[in-house]
């Protein structure tokens, strides 16, 4: 089987960044799909929450590596599932491998930390460029942070809603 490369060009980017840290591609012919808007590559913060979770999140212009806690992403979260929950802001702005994720989390437990790392990461790459990333982060719902925590017990029951078994006699 011969590989053919007809009709597919590669085109390599080059990025130079300005004063204010927004870079420029210098593309030979843009496609008519995409807007003509520079790719803006900056360092972000933001902190994250999910159920008890807290993740404190840093994003940096790099390869695309993940240090959570001191470790890789596939060491702290081995379930695929996690993996790509907390990959899904970059995959809704078509970024996978342009920034380092560096994140602290503690509390909760692995959903819950997948879930405030998801947060996290949504909100860094808003901060990095609010008019560009904003809108798709919004409509795919990944700005919106999950409410949802655990009820408290009440009193005279044995949990938030269980009450003890009745006895009629």
């Amino acid at each position: 089987m011969a590989d053919t490369t007809e009709g597919t060009t590669e085109v390599e980017e080059t990025y130079q960044a300005d004063e204010q840290g927004i870079a420029y591609s210098s593309e030979s012919a843009p496609s008519a799909d995409t807007p003509a808007r520079p790719a803006t590559i900056a360092p972000a913060a933001a902190t994250g929450r999910r159920k008890e979770a807290v993740a404190r999140v840093r994003i940096v212009p790099g390869t695309g590596e993940w240090t959570v806690n001191g470790r890789t992403l596939d060491s702290y979260f081995p379930n695929k599932l996690h993996q790509q929950v907390v990959n899904e802001p970059f995959a809704a702005l078509q970024l996978e491998g342009r920034f380092d994720v560096i994140a602290r989390i503690h509390g909760g437990g692995i959903t819950g930390q997948a879930g405030a790392l998801r947060l996290g990461v949504a909100r860094c790459l808003n901060a990095v460029d609010v008019e560009a990333n904003r809108p798709s982060l919004k409509k795919a719902g990944l700005l919106t942070r999950d409410a949802r925590v655990i009820e408290r017990k009440k009193a005279g029951l044995k949990k938030a809603r269980k009450a003890p078994q009745f006895s009629k006699r």
